[in-house]
């Protein structure tokens, strides 16, 4: 890994409301209930608050009256998720204004009990009822398929101790702060579509119907109005954090490859200064770009040159995109968001030795998830591009992966396609890109074949971790088509 990994700059937040339910009727007849009550929706909200998120806590609701009370206050409060505490058994005349006044707000119901099983020899009423969490989470959801609302995914457990509970619940918040932030985000799209690629053709009023984000169409102008008035103290000081964070071997086998020559250095690190000027100046969390402009024109020497700031930047919390593909922008800031990575991606060549397949790509990547120090190298050419100049290389690190990628289906509707699989330790070719072997169940063949068969765009997000199931739950609350290509996914 890094031996510095890029510093967060952009904070993880979300809003999550919290609310619990409970039966007014119980309270006098069964004396000191009530605070019990309490004090497990205490324990859920220190719970919540481990995974840096706030919690806001709307208190108990008890009846239909204190639900329609309530609804004033959690549509002012702007919530990313709300968790429904069924402490108790509770009528569904109290879910039913929250299905109704609050549409499309994504809920989930936690139904965790204190005791793993009731003491049968000491039981009573007043037990029972401290322990009966999943008994209304039936009527919740068969009234919120009756009301036309989505049914609320449920959290099955112990209130402590259980580890399988807990990361349901760290899973939510990782999707609440995903949520968060791809319902405010600003995007920069900047320049075309690489020419011929036509996968890469994005609806914008999709993305924002879709994800909420906000695509802010750029100018390439923009960057360069910095980068023509370069602040020779900050060039000065970005070429120091690259020179530290980055190693620059000496060539290998690719002949197109040089030891990073100081002229590369200074344009990398003139083009990374005036890249982030421009994302400051934008106020954009992203950017997805293709620009080629006239050949050995400055211009061109910036737009092709992009490669090491936008690695910083999206290590930072930035995803930066190249050739043009905003969706799989998006899929990276999902991936930055639940905290697991998100490098530029697409298939490199197979090694069937192995039964393993190059994952990688040119341009910006996640230095974070690197399994070792990145490298730079000045590269003659960019194939398949214009220009020359420095070209950021590494693997992430061994261990589970999950991919993301999100395609468009014929009606313009989007797609999630995920994958797992394993990053291997390996050798990779020295040509100035990132590539990892990942291995795929039950074979390289037959991933590949229903990776295809599910449509994707040819670029995806790669993260480190298995998280399939985080992203299916994503794709349910943002109503996108969600395939899961490997087994056990």
């Amino acid at each position: 890994m890094p031996t510095q990994p890029v510093p967060r700059r952009k904070p993880l937040t979300a809003k999550v409301g919290l609310i619990s339910m409970g039966h007014h009727t119980y309270w006098g007849q069964f004396p000191g209930l009530l605070a019990e009550m309490n004090r497990k929706t205490a324990i859920l909200k220190d719970k919540l608050q481990r995974h840096g998120v706030d919690v806001i806590d709307f208190g108990l609701l008890d009846q239909a009256a204190s639900a329609y009370a309530a609804v004033p206050r959690l549509k002012a409060a702007d919530l990313d998720l709300l968790v429904v505490d069924m402490v108790t058994y509770a009528t569904s005349a109290t879910f039913g204004p929250l299905l109704h006044h609050l549409k499309g707000l994504p809920m989930v119901l936690a139904a965790l009990q204190p005791r793993a099983a009731m003491d049968y020899t000491q039981a009573s009423t007043f037990m029972q009822l401290a322990n009966d969490d999943i008994c209304s989470v039936p009527e919740f959801c068969g009234v919120a398929q009756r009301m036309g609302a989505p049914v609320p995914p449920v959290v099955i457990g112990m209130l402590e101790g259980d580890a399988q509970a807990d990361d349901e619940l760290a899973a939510w918040c990782g999707i609440a702060r995903v949520l968060h932030d791809l319902r405010r985000a600003r995007i920069g799209h900047l320049g075309h579509v690489l020419e011929n690629m036509y996968d890469m053709q994005t609806d914008t009023v999709a993305l924002t119907r879709t994800f909420g984000l906000h695509a802010v169409q750029c100018e390439p102008d923009e960057i360069l109005r910095h980068y023509r008035q370069p602040d020779p103290a900050a060039v000065a000081d970005m070429k120091a954090r690259i020179l530290a964070f980055f190693d620059t071997p000496a060539p290998q086998s690719d002949p197109i490859t040089e030891t990073l020559r100081p002229a590369h250095l200074e344009i990398a690190a003139a083009a990374a200064v005036a890249l982030e000027q421009f994302i400051a100046a934008k106020s954009l969390d992203g950017l997805a770009y293709y620009y080629e402009a006239e050949a050995g024109s400055a211009m061109q020497e910036l737009m092709t040159n992009l490669a090491v700031g936008n690695s910083l930047l999206t290590g930072a919390g930035f995803p930066m995109c190249g050739e043009y593909d905003i969706k799989t922008c998006v899929a990276m800031l999902i991936m930055d968001r639940l905290e697991i990575g998100g490098s530029f991606a697409e298939f490199h060549p197979l090694d069937f030795e192995h039964d393993t397949v190059l994952v990688g790509h040119d341009g910006p990547h996640h230095v974070n998830i690197a399994d070792r120090k990145p490298v730079l190298r000045s590269l003659k050419v960019f194939h398949g591009k214009p220009g020359s100049g420095a070209g950021v290389e590494f693997s992430i690190r061994t261990g589970p992966i999950t991919m993301l990628s999100i395609g468009v289906k014929a009606d313009g509707a989007f797609r999630f396609v995920i994958a797992e699989g394993e990053s291997e330790h390996g050798p990779i070719p020295p040509t100035g890109n990132t590539n990892t072997h990942g291995r795929f169940k039950p074979d390289l063949r037959t991933f590949l074949k229903r990776w295809m068969a599910a449509g994707p765009t040819h670029h995806f997000a790669l993260g480190v971790g298995h998280h399939a199931q985080t992203l299916v739950k994503l794709a349910d609350v943002l109503g996108v088509e969600a395939v899961v290509t490997t087994p056990g996914g």
